[in-house]
């Protein structure tokens, strides 16, 4: 097997399991489902299942086998944004491509938002999953604007602000059951945020 071959291989198994556990944890609740559910649900073993995720929570937080990929393709983007565009601008074109992503996945991530709102232990666990990514973004924030991200906070509250009205989006669109386009719903959010001082 190419590895090309063995690579897509990995990612289908992947997707297989983290969907096979969004719709299992959505149905029963997370302890009323085991690992061998899941790997069962997915056609493979606990002992794949293990090559996987180190933990069924994981399973339900991340989507995706090339997680560490598509973060760095996050920064690149933020890199590849036009010149002539403000770090804010910049920052909410490169995070509205990601909400564009997750609609296309509508059902599985309205199932994660509503097992992750109800599972204060789900929420702190993604925010960890999360804290490298973050880094690398204020990092790459503080290069589009010329600062010193440990001297300067503007990269790390600029993000903070960007998120946060990510979050209230995913949070919005999940009370709504998917109701309405969550790219609709951020770029209403980040037009309020826009009228803010200091952003431009």
């Amino acid at each position: 097997m190419s590895s090309g071959l063995r690579e897509r291989k990995k990612l289908e198994t992947h997707r297989t399991l983290a969907a096979a556990a969004i719709r299992l944890v959505d149905e029963r609740g997370l302890d009323q489902v085991t690992v061998d559910d899941i790997a069962a649900a997915a056609g493979v073993s606990a002992r794949t299942f293990f090559n996987y995720f180190a933990a069924k929570e994981d399973a339900v937080l991340i989507p995706h086998a090339d997680q560490a990929e598509r973060g760095e393709a996050v920064i690149a983007r933020l890199a590849a944004q036009p010149a002539g565009l403000s770090a804010f601008a910049a920052l909410v074109a490169t995070m509205r491509e990601d909400l564009v992503e997750i609609e296309r996945e509508r059902d599985e991530w309205l199932a994660r938002l509503r097992i992750i709102e109800g599972d204060p232990a789900l929420l702190v666990r993604a925010t960890a999953l999360s804290s490298a990514a973050r880094t690398s973004t204020i990092a790459a924030i503080a290069r589009r604007t010329g600062t010193d991200p440990e001297k300067d906070f503007f990269p790390s509250l600029l993000l903070s602000v960007v998120s946060g009205a990510v979050n209230a989006s995913l949070g919005h669109w999940s009370a709504l059951d998917g109701g309405r386009s969550l790219t609709e719903i951020f770029d209403e959010a980040m037009a309020t945020v826009a009228t803010l001082p200091g952003l431009h």
